[in-house]
Parts: C-alpha cells; structure tokens; sequence
C-alpha cells in the first residue's frame, strides 16, 4: 500500500491548466506541465500550426555566451535553457557558434569580446580549419564551441507532438475567451504581442529576416557579423538554406520586410562571402517580438495564482523558453519562486 501514496499524492495535486498560443513559449509549458502530471489543454487560434506565431521567424540559435553581451543574466539562465533542450530535442546541431568582424569594425570586435569572455579567439588559419569556406576571408575570430542551433519549424513540431504525448490536448482553431475557462484551475497565457492589450509595458520590436538557398558555400555552424549599428547572422539549416537575420527595428509595423533592411541583410551575407550573391532568396519575413522594457521575457503570477502570463520573449525565446516553463511547473508544485516569475 505505501508505493500507492506517491501516485495518490501527484493525482490529488493535478491541476486542470488551459495554455493559450503555441508558440515557442506555449508549446514548452504544455510539454512540461503535461509531464508534472496536470491535465493541459493548449488553445491555438491558428488553424495550422505555427502560422501566425513569430516563433516560426526565429533563426534559432542557442547561445547563451554570444547572447551575454547583452544581457548579463543569460549567461548563466541560458547555459540552464541549453542543457533542457538538449535532455529534450534531439534535432539540435551542437557545433557552437563563430562571430566575426570586418576590418573597420575591429574596436566592436573587441568590446564584444570583452562583453562575452568567449572561450577561445581563433586566428584566421583557425577560422578556417573549423569553416574552410570562411578560410582567409577574416583576421580573426570568436569561438564559442559550447552553443547549438536548429531550424524553428521541425523542433516547434516535435514540441507539438511531445505535448501530445505527454497527454496535452491540443485544440487548434479555437479562438481563446476569458468565459470559456470556468472549468480551469489554471491559464498560462503565452500570447505573445497578442496580449499586448492587458500588458502595458510589452512592446513590439520588429525583426525581419530572409532565407537563402545555394550550394556554393556550407557552414557548419551561425556566424555573427559584428556591425556598430547592424549585427547580424547567418545561421546554416539543411539542404543548403541559409537563414539571415535579423533586423532590431524600434517600431510596431506589422508589414512586410523593407527594401532598406532586405539590402542590409543581404550585404552582410556578401561580406560574410561573395558566394552568397549568387543564392537564390526563397523566402522573406517579418514579425514584432514581444518585449518588456529590460528585454527579459518573464512570468507574470495574476489573480491568486489562476492566471500566469508568459510573455517577453524578445531575442531569447527559444534560449529561456524551457526555464520559464520549469519555473513555472516547479512554483505549481511548490510555489518555488524563480527569478524570471514575479507577481503574487
């Protein structure tokens, strides 16, 4: 009889949780509280998966160290987000990250690298032992072996389907309303700017981004080009496509991706390599990245503890979202009380 009292216990403690967006944000809290036992409904407006969320924009790279420089707190909640999703997705590329810089841009490559105490500085004969492509293209660079990415769209999908096994419903299509969650203990909104209207410090921080495809350069893994006003990326997915981004424009436009910033983004794949004039532009993109005025996406605890909000995300989507949601699973539990959690 006493091997039955845990199991009793972890029923007696479930909690019915309605989340809403399944985004990046949406689908890891549905993953995880599935997993501590609740019973998870997880609501998306979208008919199809991931349309209409900015998560499907994302690069992704997961670089805790490069991502520092920002934000000193990454350093070490990021290096916490890496390692779930490594216990998680087995779709991850664990080839670390490079960051580069042109000539003139030597003072930035600098600061960067006193900003991220990167774990080794490669000359260029070492730059081009790790990316042959980029050998004798730059002087030096930064190497952060310890970082990962991946392409947003297959990871959000095996996510989805994790939830569902885990015992999440999933109800796409289904327009969200505040009476239709008499029945829950628990909401975890995960809107993103869509919940704008009952935020009033979140803000949309447009980004945009294109992806290219050629066969005539591969990388391995994201380089960072360093720019004073416009650092940017070039994150290496299958196939040989190519994601460049991202533009971080201070403005809630909604429309397509500019002229202005197709030739930004575009100029810095050509300094990264001639090579890249020749690739085929398959697809453009914008988006707004909900952010908060800190830039750190957090957990907002409302109404006695019967609605968490789950917001922010800003560049660090993908890098926190699995903290938030083991912060949040773990306060549910034990009402433990994480540093990205605030509120009641």
């Amino acid at each position: 009889m006493a091997t039955d009292e845990p199991q009793h216990a972890a029923r007696k403690s479930a909690r019915t949780i309605t989340v809403i967006g399944a985004g990046i944000f949406g689908v890891w809290q549905a993953l995880t509280l599935a997993r501590a036992g609740h019973r998870v409904r997880l609501v998306e407006q979208s008919a199809e998966p991931f349309t209409a969320s900015a998560s499907r924009l994302a690069g992704v790279m997961l670089s805790p160290g490069c991502e520092s420089e920002a934000e000193p707190r990454i350093r070490t909640l990021g290096w916490q987000g890496l390692d779930l999703w490594r216990a998680t997705y087995p779709g991850l590329v664990n080839s670390g990250s490079l960051v580069v810089a042109a000539p003139r841009d030597h003072a930035e490559f600098a600061r960067f690298a006193t900003a991220t105490a990167p774990s080794r500085t490669l000359d260029s004969k070492g730059l081009g032992a790790l990316e042959p492509d980029l050998s004798g293209r730059f002087a030096s660079a930064l190497y952060f072996p310890d970082e990962a990415h991946f392409a947003p769209g297959a990871a959000l999908r095996f996510l989805l389907d994790a939830a569902r096994n885990a015992g999440a419903i999933v109800e796409l299509g289904t327009h969200w309303t505040p009476s239709g969650t008499d029945r829950d203990d628990i909401v975890v909104d995960c809107r993103g700017y869509a919940a704008a209207s009952a935020l009033p410090d979140l803000r949309g921080v447009r980004g945009e981004r294109l992806v290219i495809r050629t066969d005539e350069i591969r990388l391995s893994r994201p380089v960072r080009l360093l720019h004073p006003q416009h650092p940017l990326y070039v994150v290496p997915w299958p196939d040989g496509h190519f994601l460049i981004g991202a533009t971080v424009i201070e403005s809630e436009d909604t429309g397509p991706i500019t002229v202005r910033s197709a030739l930004a983004l575009l100029g810095a794949a050509y300094t990264l390599h001639p090579a890249f004039g020749e690739a085929a532009i398959v697809e453009t993109g914008a988006g707004l990245r909900p952010a908060f005025p800190d830039n750190m996406p957090r957990a907002e605890i409302l109404d006695a503890g019967r609605r968490i909000v789950v917001n922010g995300a800003f560049r660090h989507g993908f890098l926190l979202a699995p903290v938030l949601a083991t912060a949040v699973a773990e306060y549910l539990a034990t009402e433990a009380r994480h540093e990205l959690l605030v509120g009641a």
